[in-house]
């Protein structure tokens, strides 16, 4: 995004609050600009998850703050777009533009010492036990649950892909990530299980005309959003009697974290994440909890032999 931000925005409320600022606060045009530039990313974004500021939640909130980490945005970058965002939100609630400020009770990032949380194995596996597998909705959710747990999926990652995609002699998916940058992310036992069960079973419950070869189909058939896997996960969590805000970035921080404490190299994880930065993966090394005193299992099972079948082909090529 540039610096030179527009005079105006397609965000009419923005534009009245920024015009108090310059007016009634006497801010300077550099801090405006941040101002701009800050909660008009996050509205960007907010819309791309297909959701509208009226229904705003914490959980939206720490997912967005948790994309920008993971895209490598520097830490005190984060902390001052939290601010922003949430003065605008108060702003909107005395406007009368909200009902409610739903960030009232919502954290600013501390400094860089902050960890991302992450669940333990034990809590994985209430999670992805949660579905009713009984029916082919139930079955893609825990397909889904395993595929963001054992590849460290980004939702918009698992939400874009295709059937093409899959690669069952590999165990691999053909990723699109940040930037449109492509990537290999490989998946254990579990999730390729699941996978199997999910294309025998699950989709064709689901297909129909509009289906074309979207992955993940939704009870019409057509694509699976990111704002439905979101609300599946929540509602899985619930069921598993796990925090009922818990987020799908949550998942992707346990794989990485869950992946070190098995031993796996940083640099590969890095490149399992898509990370552009090692930097950003080595936060996961300074997690320390009693998630990384448990055994590391089940939906992670495999992938070490997955990785050294990779690198013996890279090597024989």
């Amino acid at each position: 995004m540039t610096t030179d931000a527009p005079a105006t925005t397609q965000y009419p409320s923005l534009d009245h609050y920024l015009a108090l600022l310059e007016h009634g606060r006497g801010l300077s045009s550099h801090t405006i600009r941040n101002y701009r530039t800050d909660i008009t990313h996050f509205l960007d974004w907010l819309r791309g998850q297909d959701r509208e500021l009226s229904e705003l939640t914490r959980a939206d909130y720490r997912e967005y703050l948790a994309s920008l980490q993971d895209n490598a945005v520097a830490e005190a970058s984060i902390r001052r777009r939290a601010s922003s965002i949430r003065s605008f939100t108060r702003h909107l609630k005395r406007a009368g533009d909200l009902e409610r400020d739903p960030l009232t009770l919502a954290a600013t990032p501390k400094a860089a010492s902050r960890l991302p949380a992450v669940l333990s194995p034990k809590q994985v596996e209430a999670l992805l036990a949660a579905p009713d597998t009984s029916t082919p909705s139930g079955i893609r959710d825990r397909a889904i649950l395993e595929c963001l747990y054992a590849a460290g999926l980004r939702v918009s990652e698992l939400t874009g892909l295709h059937t093409s995609d899959y690669d069952a002699d590999h165990n691999a998916f053909i990723v699109n990530g940040k930037g449109d940058k492509q990537r290999v992310a490989l998946i254990g036992t579990a999730a390729r299980r699941w996978i199997r069960r999910y294309l025998r079973d699950g989709r064709p419950g689901l297909v129909s005309a509009r289906s074309e070869s979207w992955l993940w189909l939704n009870r019409f058939g057509g694509p699976l959003s990111t704002r439905a896997v979101q609300l599946l996960v929540k509602r899985c969590a619930e069921r598993a009697g796990l925090p009922p805000d818990l987020h799908p970035h949550l998942l992707r921080h346990s794989f990485a974290t869950h992946m070190l404490d098995g031993g796996a190299d940083v640099r590969v994880v890095q490149e399992l994440l898509g990370h552009a930065s090692v930097s950003t993966t080595q936060i996961y090394t300074h997690v320390s909890d009693a998630a990384r005193r448990e055994t590391i299992e089940h939906a992670l099972d495999g992938i070490a032999d997955l990785l050294r079948e990779r690198r013996s082909r890279e090597l024989d090529e």
